[in-house]
């Protein structure tokens, strides 16, 4: 196979009709590195929302179990990439998801946001470090998908195009980013498990080096202090030389999904969807509401 045989394929593709396939192709074979960073990314933004950022801080999943919530959200996230929203897995992820989240009182506008996260971040990721840009008929998929996912978690006002996930992520981001304690204790949180899958001596430079990563609204929200230029300057060339790096060899031939993933700590012996995730036991610490606000919705989160 050559390089680009499988973004021939691709383009081959009807990308409102074929949207799973080809969004499976996308993050399996083509980006499964970039996608697991930029998804890791994208979710990591969520908590500069301080309404957001709070309501993780509440639930104690970030800051006393990481690993478990991140090995949870990845796993059900990507259940549905593999086996599609209409198999039992794909339903059960979705169900369990709905099942965790019907507890807390989250809005709407919050809940899209989110899902506005899940299209657009990694369309910038990639574009900006990975072997090759995504094309428009990936960037249509990616749009598809996680519209027919927000329809399904119940959320409502969906945006229909990228450039209409895009602007809601924008404008969100703009009036809604700022300062909150309990997120920045989330964000903390995040660092030091992301920090913790390599050796303990190189947990500062892996910090600096994640933060070269973040872009200036995201640095301020947390009020971290900004790394200098040159320090930026080599993070992100080296991320951007990996990605030529990757250009230069064979396509995969196997897919990877997110169970694949070397940061999937939590389950050396195998587990089941429907166990995955929190139950939430209402009134106490990890449900802080008992039920959700007239209009509320689920949280992808």
């Amino acid at each position: 196979m050559k390089r680009f045989a499988r973004l021939e394929h691709i383009r081959s593709m009807d990308p409102e009709k074929d949207a799973l396939e080809i969004y499976r192709l996308s993050s399996a074979y083509e980006f499964p590195w970039d996608f697991t960073r930029a998804l890791e990314l994208a979710l990591y933004r969520t908590y500069a929302v301080p309404r957001i950022g709070r309501l993780l801080a509440e639930t104690a999943e970030f800051t006393d179990r990481p690993q478990k919530r991140y090995d949870d959200t990845a796993l059900l996230l990507d259940a549905i990439v593999e086996h599609g929203f209409d198999s039992e897995q794909g339903r059960t992820a979705i169900r369990r998801v709905n099942q965790m989240h019907r507890s807390y009182d989250i809005s709407n506008d919050d809940m899209r946001y989110v899902l506005c996260t899940f299209v657009v971040v990694p369309r910038r990721w990639i574009d900006a470090y990975a072997w090759r840009r995504l094309s428009r008929h990936e960037i249509i998929a990616s749009a598809v998908h996680y519209r027919t996912l927000g329809r399904h978690l119940g959320i409502k006002d969906v945006p229909e195009s990228y450039e209409e996930f895009e602007t809601c992520l924008d404008a969100y981001e703009q009036a809604h980013f700022a300062w909150d304690e309990q997120a920045r204790r989330v964000s903390d949180a995040t660092l030091d498990l992301m920090a913790s899958w390599y050796p303990r001596p190189l947990a500062p430079l892996l910090r600096a080096s994640t933060l070269a990563l973040l872009d200036e609204p995201l640095l301020k929200a947390f009020r971290y202090t900004p790394p200098g230029p040159l320090t930026r300057d080599l993070v992100r060339g080296a991320v951007r030389m990996r990605g030529r790096a990757v250009r230069l060899l064979p396509p995969r031939r196997a897919p990877h999904h997110a169970r694949q993933n070397w940061e999937i700590k939590g389950y050396p012996n195998g587990y089941r969807l429907e166990d995955l995730g929190t139950r939430p036991v209402p009134g106490l610490r990890g449900c802080p509401v008992r039920h959700p606000a007239p209009g509320a919705v689920t949280s992808t989160d």
